[in-house]
């Protein structure tokens, strides 16, 4: 017999977009509308802000202790941005996914082929994992986006459309494509995704 986590059919789902499509405020609200969904809790280096608690917001670690579990193999994926290094353990996740839960993680292009990876030699994560493109509909769209932003730059607008344009490239790799369009309209599109992708998998 399979074990619980499997029987569950909990999902792994793994959300990526460009910059400025929207992936973060997505999350957000599936997670309020999702009773099922939560957050993976990320491992970081860096310093924890006065209104953030360890344990709830990020689990902070000192370097040493960061690179000791790169070194053991436990992240599901991690990398090292703007002088901080940030990580999600598989552990974190698994316990997640045993506990009944949808686990919603909000990461990069790059993140998601590392968890796809790591998914080929985990049975538990492989059967859960879901992952999901959120496409702007043009590249004109995305700058409109850009910069409609009061922290957006003209230098940072031109290095994150490359940045987009490389990874609508990658769209393919995932499961599933949504082309965005409004918080409302991306919000039902990935719930209705979600009830899909659920039915199908308790056919197994």
């Amino acid at each position: 017999m399979l074990n619980s986590d499997i029987e569950n059919k909990t999902l792994l789902i793994v959300v990526s977009a460009p910059s400025g499509t929207g992936k973060t405020t997505l999350c957000e609200s599936l997670c309020l509308s999702l009773p099922t969904a939560c957050r993976a809790v990320t491992c970081t280096t860096r310093a924890p802000r006065a209104d953030e608690l360890d344990g709830e917001d990020y689990y902070f670690l000192n370097e040493r202790e960061f690179l000791a579990r790169v070194q053991g193999g436990e992240f599901l994926e991690n990398a090292f941005v703007h002088g901080n290094h940030y990580g999600v353990l598989k552990s974190e996740v698994r316990a997640k996914l045993a506990e009944g839960k949808d686990v919603l993680l909000n990461i990069d292009v790059q993140g998601a082929a590392a968890i796809r990876e790591r998914a080929e030699d985990d049975l538990v994560l492989r059967l859960a994992l879901v992952t999901v493109f959120l496409c702007p509909p043009n590249l004109d769209e995305l700058e409109s986006r850009l910069r409609g932003r009061d922290d957006s730059f003209e230098g940072d607008i031109i290095r994150r459309l490359a940045i987009a344009e490389d990874e609508i490239s990658q769209k393919d790799l995932f499961d599933h494509t949504i082309i965005s369009g409004t918080r409302e309209a991306d919000l039902e599109a990935m719930q209705k995704l979600i009830q899909a992708v659920r039915i199908d998998r308790n056919k197994w």
